[in-house]
């Protein structure tokens, strides 16, 4: 029993330390032809948004809010790549966790 519990403790702190490892890693989503380029930390938060001019003199609204939308959407598909292959070498399988 005091074995789990420690392997518990021992495994949350190692995911707080992934997670602040995570923040300071970068992963970028771009839509079609990179006129949108969204960058965002390894923990998903977004960070920057690079609308390219040219596309603003060119495209309606609900063209550029898609564009927006497919570049967040893939930086945010970026960041979750990231943090699964951390957990992967990180954070220990514990039986009955799902982890």
């Amino acid at each position: 029993m005091f074995g789990k519990i420690k392997e518990l403790m021992e495994a949350k702190a190692k995911a707080e330390e992934m997670k602040k490892r995570l923040e300071t890693m970068i992963v970028t989503g771009e839509s079609y032809n990179a006129e949108v380029v969204v960058t965002a930390t390894g923990g998903r938060k977004i960070t920057k948004i690079d609308i390219n001019q040219g596309v603003l003199n060119v495209r309606g609204k609900l063209e550029i809010e898609q564009l927006v939308l497919t570049a967040v959407n893939n930086a945010l598909d970026q960041a979750d790549r990231l943090m699964a292959e951390e957990m992967k070498h990180k954070v220990p399988n514990i039986p009955g966790l799902g982890m």
